[in-house]
C-alpha cells in the first residue's frame, strides 16, 4: 500500500490542491519555514544545539525630557 502512495498523478493532485488552498504568492513562503523546521528538527535529534545567549537590550534614551 506504500508503494503506490507517492505516484506521480498522486504528486500532481497534491501539488494542485496545495495551489487552490494557498494560492501560488504563499508556497514559497511555506516552503521556506517547511524547510527551516526540518532543519531545526534534524539538529535537533543529532543534539547539535547551539546555545544562544541573549543579545542584551540596551534602554532606548528618554525623549521625553521638558
Amino acid at each position: 500500500m506504500i508503494e503506490n502512495l507517492l505516484r506521480p498523478s498522486h504528486l500532481l493532485l497534491l501539488v494542485i490542491a496545495a495551489l487552490l488552498l494557498f494560492g501560488p504568492s504563499k508556497l514559497p513562503e511555506l516552503g521556506r519555514s517547511f524547510g527551516t523546521m526540518l532543519k531545526e528538527f534534524r539538529k535537533g535529534a543529532r543534539g547539535d544545539f547551539i546555545e544562544e545567549t541573549p543579545q542584551e537590550v540596551k534602554p532606548a534614551q528618554e525623549s521625553n525630557k521638558s
